[in-house]
């Protein structure tokens, strides 16, 4: 062969192989181009995900606030309506110690049985007072005494209260205690 052939061969063998070189070189940026767009839209994606996470989280934390606010409202309506029927019964007791045709227990009973003296349990729930409990088959108190126990929750503090109060109705213990909820 001749050396002219040979060469052009080379050359043209150089040529094929820089032409191979580029079209990698080409191929390869346009799929990082594409992986680039890919990536992108990922991002897009998973930024309206985590802004519909955050607006969901707005709306369950407004609910929750809302819910709290309403639970810490029945709560005040019932410790006022617990002191509204307190306040009830210490007057109707009152009238019965200043009336003379009266007899102070037997009015307490009444009332306690007419207007249902129930005491607000730690569920919420109304339960026979102690005064109603204690009664045996005849009727008759088995003490003295009745105990009423209430328990209440906030977001920031547990409360217990015990109260105690004689046969005459007036209290003789009254204990409350706090503690910060963790």
């Amino acid at each position: 062969m001749d050396i002219g052939v040979i060469i052009a061969i080379v050359v043209v063998a150089l040529i094929l192989l820089a032409l191979f070189v580029l079209l990698g070189r080409k191929g390869r940026e346009r799929k990082r181009e594409s992986n680039r767009q890919e990536a992108r839209e990922i991002r897009r994606g998973a930024e309206v995900n985590r802004a519909q996470a955050d607006k969901t989280r707005a709306e369950a934390d407004v609910q929750a606030a809302e819910a709290r606010r309403q639970d810490a409202q029945a709560r005040e309506r019932a410790a006022e309506a617990d002191e509204q029927h307190r306040e009830a019964r210490e007057r109707h007791m009152e009238a019965a110690r200043l009336d003379p045709d009266v007899d102070e227990r037997e009015a307490e009973e009444q009332f306690d049985r007419e207007h249902g003296h129930y005491g607000i349990t730690s569920h919420g729930h109304g339960e026979p007072a102690a005064a109603e409990q204690d009664r045996d088959r005849d009727g008759v108190r088995d003490d003295e005494h009745v105990e009423h126990y209430e328990r209440t929750e906030t977001a920031d503090v547990e409360r217990e209260r015990t109260f105690e109060r004689d046969d005459q109705g007036e209290v003789v213990r009254d204990e409350e205690r706090q503690r910060p909820r963790s």
